[in-house]
């Protein structure tokens, strides 16, 4: 008989977890969603370690024990724009782990990924640094991976965002990396997702998402509502319908400081190796994100 993981989709996640709250909302998701095996954790950007304790505290929670590694805490080229974990001040109120692997994201990563080739989805959600890193050291691994889902870039019309911007040299390895679903959900869909910080605090209830809901009040000291920008890229991983995705090839801008990190699908290739997401069912995502909650 097969184990019960068997036909669960395997899940490698690489966040920058612990400023915007929406990489912990999507921790939380992945944790709850029955039909997930989240194999690890790796975190990406300045106070990795803090990030790692941040999403120990939702896997202590879930009562699931999930490798976590701290990964690179800067850039590969440009200065570091996040060299803080800003939602850690609330870390004393959750039970978690302090005490994590050094310097062996990476290996983790590559470790992992060839132990399950063609099974595993890495889905990034935070500056590419990571993956960049395990790109370029093992040129193999992207035809390894089942598929990349990467909450990355704006398209249309083509701008910055946050996390091609955060690590811009990164995102181009990253992109001209040859995957078999090479996928990315732009800012531009992403900020269609939008939620009132009052609707979000009623509508955390369910024991996971309670330290979700702590986290997001640091978060709420500046912002009036929470954009569901990580989530919506996880909840394609298990229900693909949520968006439609144009094919084409992503081109990462990196000739001058005022484009760097400019993001652009070039729809006329005839050998797209990306796939865009180029709308989303916003009432359908809100129905499966929280039904995976009760």
């Amino acid at each position: 008989m097969a184990s019960p993981s068997a036909s669960r989709i395997k899940v490698i996640l690489d966040t920058d977890i612990g400023n915007n709250i929406d990489d912990a909302v999507c921790l939380a998701y992945l944790l709850a969603q029955s039909q997930c095996d989240l194999l690890g954790i790796t975190t990406v950007t300045g106070e990795p370690y803090q990030r790692a304790m941040i999403a120990s505290s939702l896997c202590t929670i879930a009562a699931q024990d999930i490798p976590i590694y701290p990964g690179v805490d800067r850039p590969l080229l440009t200065p570091i724009r996040q060299p803080q974990a800003t939602q850690a001040v609330a870390l004393t109120n959750w039970k978690h782990d302090t005490d994590f692997p050094r310097g062996q994201a990476i290996a983790f990563l590559n470790h992992t990924i060839r132990a399950y080739p063609g099974e595993i989805f890495l889905l990034g959600i935070g500056p590419l640094t990571n993956i960049a890193l395990l790109f370029a050291s093992q040129p193999d691994i992207p035809q390894l991976l089942k598929g990349l889902i990467l909450m990355s870039g704006q398209f249309e019309p083509p701008g910055r965002e946050w996390n091609v911007l955060n690590d811009p040299y990164a995102a181009a390895i990253v992109y001209r990396a040859n995957v078999p679903i090479h996928r990315s959900i732009g800012l531009e869909i992403t900020e269609q997702l939008r939620m009132p910080a009052a609707e979000f605090r009623a509508r955390c209830t369910a024991p996971l998402l309670r330290p979700v809901r702590d986290f997001a009040e640091v978060w709420f000291q500046h912002q009036e509502s929470i954009i569901f920008h990580d989530p919506l890229a996880a909840t394609t991983i298990f229900d693909e319908h949520l968006c439609d995705f144009t094919p084409g090839t992503v081109h990462v801008e990196l000739r001058d400081d005022i484009t760097l990190g400019k993001t652009e699908l070039d729809r006329r290739t005839q050998q797209p190796r990306h796939q865009v997401a180029s709308n989303v069912n916003v009432h359908l995502f809100f129905e499966r994100f929280f039904s995976v909650f009760s």
